[in-house]
């Protein structure tokens, strides 16, 4: 039992890197049949030992409803499991490594009886894990091999993760309205499942700020600082999870008056991302002042979208010749010298990231 293994849980995850490496390795290399050279009764002590662990991470929450009733049913135990999971100290990362090893052992099990009598569980463990790990850097890849495994063997009986989205999962109506809106924040604040609150609020915001640096590197970088110390300072206990869900929301409507801010300028959203990157410099806001940042911004926008050219990222004659333009318009408008040298890269930065699209578009 895992429970008699010294430092609990932890021990077991040291080598799970290794492991499971070589059991994929093995599951490809059986050409995805489950049969493979490793010793039945090894392979069904390996799933023992893993679906043990899930047990211990899932213990005190009943899921017989899982097996016992239907589609509705089913996708309604997945809030409260998701809650169970992260109100456990490092609650997601435990589970989506005890069941990455779970699934991957289960694969070279089956068709034991011992590997079949379980399958129900490990579809529901595997379930909790496909929604946790949406959304979660560096996890495509591992989680496009466990379906394609896994509906291999269990005839459909886990959730995929391609139809299930992360709004389902945590019992809400996908919003028709932006989820920036008070509306959907509302909604999210009411949720009784406070720390999968977090988590949802955590990937729909970043979400959001990956959008927003495909346009505007500045204010998506300075989002996505504050949204990782909002995350750092509940993930270390420094505060409540009913604080870090204002702080987030409160984030969310710092993002939506952000969108806002182009019209209150008269600015386009080009524009906009231009004059973010000329007011990183405060010095330059308060020696030039608003009305003067708001013309460099539109002239900045107009010339380097006009000498834009397809390939200008990648030649550098082409980038010297946009940074003589960024600078000269910098000097004409006064902005403090002393300033320029960093306001020319950070613009050229921007450009760089709007060349893109408006390539795609001419």
């Amino acid at each position: 039992m895992f429970k008699e293994k010294p430092g609990g849980l932890v021990v077991d995850y040291l080598g799970l890197a290794d492991e499971l490496r070589k059991a994929l390795a093995t599951y490809t290399e059986s050409g995805g049949t489950g049969r493979t050279a490793l010793d039945q009764a090894e392979a069904v002590a390996l799933v023992q030992e893993k679906y043990e662990i899930c047990l211990g991470l899932f213990y005190g929450f009943d899921w017989s409803a899982w097996t016992t009733g239907g589609p509705q049913a089913r996708l309604s135990l997945l809030p409260a499991a998701q809650e169970h999971i992260l109100s456990q100290d490092d609650g997601k990362n435990r589970v989506l490594a005890a069941v990455t090893a779970l699934t991957l052992t289960f694969a070279l099990a089956v068709p034991h009886e011992e590997a079949m009598a379980i399958r129900d569980d490990v579809s529901f463990f595997q379930a909790v894990r496909s929604v946790l790990a949406k959304g979660t850097d560096g996890q495509q890849k591992t989680d496009y091999e466990l379906d394609h495994a896994i509906r291999q063997i269990i005839s459909g009986a886990l959730v995929s993760e391609g139809v299930m989205d992360i709004f389902e999962a945590a019992g809400l109506k996908k919003p028709d309205i932006s989820i920036l809106s008070d509306q959907f924040l509302a909604e999210i604040r009411d949720m009784p499942q406070r720390n999968l609150a977090v988590e949802l609020l955590q990937k729909l915001l970043a979400g959001e700020i990956r959008a927003r640096a495909l346009r505007d590197i500045v204010q998506s970088r300075s989002f996505a600082e504050m949204l990782s110390q909002a995350v750092r300072k509940y993930q270390n206990r420094a505060i409540e999870t009913a604080q870090v869900i204002e702080e987030l929301i409160q984030l969310a409507k710092d993002m939506s008056e952000a969108d806002r801010r182009g019209e209150q300028f008269g600015l386009n959203s080009e524009e906009v991302a231009f004059y973010n990157a000329l007011e990183t410099n405060n010095s330059a806001v308060e020696v030039l002042g608003e009305p003067t940042l708001k013309l460099i911004a539109r002239e900045l926008a107009e010339t380097i979208k006009k000498n834009a050219k397809l390939d200008w990222t990648l030649r550098e004659n082409v980038r010297a010749q946009m940074r003589v333009y960024v600078r000269r318009i910098l000097r004409k408008y006064g902005y403090p010298p002393d300033l320029q040298e960093k306001a020319t890269q950070t613009v050229l930065e921007q450009a760089e990231v709007l060349a893109q699209q408006w390539t795609v578009t001419a």
